[in-house]
């Protein structure tokens, strides 16, 4: 669990009692339960590192437009959890033309969360990438993607281990090294840290606003945040939700995105009541 200063989210009334949580909208997957049912879901890893390391509400999106808008979510949640997920973004949202290549996608997850993206970043609204979210921040922002990271010379294969128990599929498995007191330097206080690897597509070519802060030793992106953006924008081509609340990674990064979301939520309410006073 995390300390007190990570579950401070702005929710005060007039006599200083603390009411809601901050609300962190985690990106939801679209799948066929029993290949039957079809559902909206997130991974319970997700939810737990959400709740108990950055200390905020998690809220499972549903992400079809026919459902929700961006604006209903900017106005609900305080910050959005961008998860990974198996579908891959549509190779049209970079000017590419699909191929058999870039796997299988989700149409609704993309028309949600790659304008989502872009109006987090305007507002300074917080969010933190994992995995096909780090790669989503990059396609919101005009970069591109590699359809499978495998197939280029000198590249490692960063997919899942397709046998094994989830502790041997999310072990940690290559290092990645940040830039010289560069953000996550800073945050981690170290330039090199040992991650898992679950993923097949990559960043191609960096959006402008995006700066890759960390690689694999094959020079994979894994490590990225957006320049000059007013609010937290941290995001990971790994999995930091695996162990959040152990992982001595994942855990200051769960607790640092936590400590954005409570301050957003913090300033909103400020903003929205201001004849109130913490």
């Amino acid at each position: 669990m995390v300390g007190p200063e990570y579950c401070t989210g702005g929710q005060v009334d007039g006599a200083g009692n603390r009411g809601r949580r901050p609300v962190v909208g985690i990106i939801g997957n679209s799948f066929l339960l029993n290949d039957h049912y079809p559902v909206h879901s997130g991974g319970t890893m997700n939810s737990a590192a959400v709740a108990e390391v950055a200390g905020c509400l998690p809220l499972i999106i549903p992400t079809d437009p026919r459902l929700v808008s961006v604006q209903d979510l900017l106005d609900l949640c305080d910050g959005f959890l961008l998860t990974g997920g198996r579908p891959n973004v549509h190779p049209s949202e970079y000017g590419e033309d699909e191929t058999p290549a870039h796997g299988c996608f989700d149409r609704c997850r993309d028309a949600i969360t790659l304008p989502l993206i872009r109006a987090c970043v305007d507002r300074g609204q917080p969010f933190l990438g994992i995995c096909r979210g780090f790669q989503e921040v990059n396609v919101a922002l005009g970069g591109t993607l590699y359809p499978e990271i495998r197939d280029l010379p000198g590249r490692m294969n960063h997919r899942m281990p397709p046998d094994g128990t989830l502790e041997e599929k999310f072990a940690l498995r290559h290092p990645v090294t940040f830039t010289e007191d560069g953000p996550f330097h800073r945050l981690l206080g170290a330039r090199e840290v040992m991650t898992n690897t679950l993923h097949g597509q990559g960043i191609a070519r960096a959006a402008a606003q995006v700066v890759i802060d960390g690689h694999a030793p094959d020079g994979t992106p894994e490590a990225i945040y957006v320049k000059d953006a007013p609010g937290f924008t941290l995001s990971v081509q790994w999995h930091p939700e695996w162990n959040a609340a152990n992982d001595p990674v994942s855990r200051p990064l769960f607790q640092a995105f936590g400590a954005a979301v409570a301050a957003w939520a913090d300033q909103r309410y400020a903003s929205a009541t201001p004849h109130l006073t913490a």
